[in-house]
């Protein structure tokens, strides 16, 4: 199946793994709530037990330096899209109205970024995370 949009979330490169792992599923939280993320129906496996739906194409994710994730960021509010963040102050924080508050204690251009995700046209997500590398 071909699709219009590309789903992809950057993470910063020198996370340790289960960080990494914790910002690819808050953002992708993020992403999927926008109406630009499809969700297909819900699964039923031989037994008839159901199971929730899931985004029905494939989240691409990148990795980059923090300085380019700034870059990303400039880049995605240059052209007027939405974008999930994820920064550093909320591997600390316990619930979603602190990490609120502490993104909303920085300026665009010092938000300590580790994560950025974004759902958009191909040609645009390319554009807005060129020099990201796919994650291994």
């Amino acid at each position: 199946m071909q699709f219009n949009t590309k789903f992809a979330i950057v993470v910063a490169d020198d996370l340790p793994t289960w960080q990494k792992l914790n910002v690819v599923s808050f953002l992708s939280g993020g992403i999927t709530s926008t109406p630009s993320v499809n969700t297909g129906d819900l699964y039923r496996d031989a037994s008839g037990q159901e199971y929730l739906s899931l985004c029905v194409q494939p989240i691409i994710v990148l990795k980059a330096n923090r300085q380019k994730l700034s870059t990303f960021i400039q880049r995605a509010n240059r052209e007027e899209i939405e974008v999930a963040v994820f920064i550093e102050d909320m591997f600390t924080t316990g619930h979603d109205e602190a990490n609120r508050r502490t993104v909303s204690q920085y300026v665009t251009d010092a938000l300590p970024l580790v994560g950025l995700a974004i759902c958009n046209d191909k040609k645009l997500v390319d554009k807005i995370f060129k020099g990201a590398k796919l994650h291994d």
